[in-house]
């Protein structure tokens, strides 16, 4: 049996569940090796900008169920919306269960707090063209899947998989303009709100770095994606880390063969249906 990685709180976003991008088998795996006490899924998890009825595999559906699966074991969900899943927006405030749903957090994390949103708030091409972010949303779709074709040739020859998007990030001037632009917003208004730690996702771009400036400090926190970095952010021990799926050197944890072998109609109505089972056994354990 797999000792399972105690965890306070486990960060991850962009993970654009129902796109071609979207690298579901990583991400579960991931989230089979950890037992957080807090999971913040920090937006666009469901691409919903990009969603289609022919494409939303298995795999997908089982992240879902892994995801009902922590909060029905008394994990704390927190959703926070992005771009991609704006129509969340909503019901911005609702809470089921362990399940809640927000546009912006702020945690106290062993004295230091700690602020927590997607990040589309401060992208000014989402905010005044939302058609050509779109259209780029599909056109980053796009280089993804070719992407997974040219990882597909190179692992069969026994090499090192390749980024297309992050060749095109690097080699573009005004890409890396913005991401550093973005870090340096976020994190003077950070600094300005007094807060130690600043968490967001939306750029594609894990990063955990201390910025100062002349008013003060913060720790600038990005937790990347699961499209082409695989990556989270993981707080324990009062520090935070960046869990670089690619760096992980363990056994991977598979996924329980009896959800391995579920149907796409029994993983749907095992996401819509309250589990009785664990319901009752929590019951015994009070009695």
């Amino acid at each position: 049996m797999k000792i399972k990685r105690k965890v306070e709180i486990a960060v991850i976003s962009d993970v654009h569940l129902g796109t071609y991008g979207c690298h579901a088998k990583h991400l579960l795996t991931y989230l089979n090796s950890i037992e957080p006490k807090k999971l913040i899924l920090n937006g666009d998890i469901i691409d919903i900008w990009q969603f289609s009825k022919r494409y939303f595999p298995k795999s997908h559906l089982k992240v879902i169920k892994k995801i009902m699966d922590f909060a029905s074991d008394g994990v704390d969900i927190i959703y926070i919306t992005g771009n991609h899943d704006e129509m969340l927006r909503k019901f911005s405030g609702t809470n089921i269960g362990k399940i809640s749903i927000v546009d912006k957090l702020v945690l106290n994390l062993d004295g230091k707090k700690a602020w927590f949103f997607h990040g589309d708030v401060f992208d000014v091409s989402i905010q005044n063209a939302k058609w050509l972010a779109k259209l780029g949303g599909w056109g980053y779709d796009l280089l993804t899947l070719l992407n997974r074709g040219v990882n597909w040739y190179l692992e069969k020859r026994g090499k090192e998989r390749f980024s297309l998007s992050k060749k095109v990030k690097n080699g573009v001037k005004g890409a890396v303009k913005y991401i550093n632009d973005f870090e340096k917003v976020i994190a003077e208004i950070a600094i300005e709100n007094a807060y130690d730690y600043v968490v967001c996702g939306h750029i594609h771009q894990p990063k955990l770095e201390r910025i100062e400036t002349k008013n003060g400090t913060t720790t600038y926190l990005n937790s990347g994606d699961w499209v082409e970095n695989f990556t989270a952010l993981e707080y324990q021990f009062k520090r935070w880390k960046i869990y670089n799926y690619n760096k992980d050197k363990l056994a991977p944890f598979v996924v329980e063969d009896d959800v391995e072998n579920m149907e796409i109609n029994e993983l749907i109505a095992a996401i819509t249906i309250v589990d009785k089972e664990k319901k009752k056994k929590k019951k015994k354990k009070k009695d």
